[in-house]
């Protein structure tokens, strides 16, 4: 009866063992595919935009992680209503400067045609930059550009780089997710803008004759 006691518990003792292994192995291969699936999902192709029915422009960037807005920037935020969802993509305050040639130290200043001259530029930049839903950085999918109008109507690519950079149009994020009430505003390196107001800007030259 010992023997025969001691020949089960044997059995049962190498069925635990092998049942142990067929669990790790399977463990190990789910690991395994988990590990191939994120390497290829890292790896994935950028799909390329068809051409844009826009155009905007946009200066060449480091990675600057500070959340500075500017003054131009604070003041296109206070035109936005705070109890609202709506998400902002502003240019850069070097961006104001640099491309919309508004200077903060004469551009606000209380005379009252400069002031005008500035305040209607900001309305129609804001137009251009303002989504009426919230988009943060982590609910855009990752290198796949979704579609979304603008308050002028202005068709907008925008998508979350691997790193997390938000991207718009081609124009990267220098910082993004800043919360202003219910606003949410990512500070970008560039402007957006129809042909018709880059043109205004950045007039062609006819070639000389």
């Amino acid at each position: 009866m010992k023997r025969g006691g001691s020949s089960v518990c044997s059995r049962d003792k190498g069925r635990g063992r092998e049942s142990g292994w067929v669990l790790l192995l399977l463990l190990l291969l789910c690991l395994s595919l988990v590990g191939l699936q994120l390497l290829l999902s890292s790896n994935q192709i950028l799909p390329i935009p068809l051409p844009l029915p826009f155009s905007f422009h946009q200066r060449r960037t480091s990675n600057n992680t500070s959340c500075h807005l500017g003054a131009f920037g604070d003041k296109m935020v206070s035109m936005l209503p705070p109890d609202l969802p709506f998400t902002l993509f502003l240019p850069s305050p070097s961006s104001f400067q640099k491309i919309l040639r508004l200077d903060p130290a004469t551009s606000l200043a209380p005379d009252t045609a400069t002031l005008n001259n500035t305040l209607a530029i900001l309305s129609r930049v804001l137009a251009f930059s303002a989504v009426p839903q919230l988009l943060p950085a982590r609910g855009l999918p990752v290198r796949m550009p979704i579609s979304v109008d603008a308050v002028s109507g202005l068709k907008l690519l925008a998508w979350r780089d691997l790193d997390g950079t938000v991207v718009v149009n081609g124009i990267r994020s220098e910082c993004a997710n800043i919360r202003k009430g219910e606003l949410i505003v990512h500070v970008i390196a560039g402007v957006l803008m129809d042909p018709e107001f880059e043109q205004s800007f950045f007039p062609d030259y006819e070639e000389d004759t």
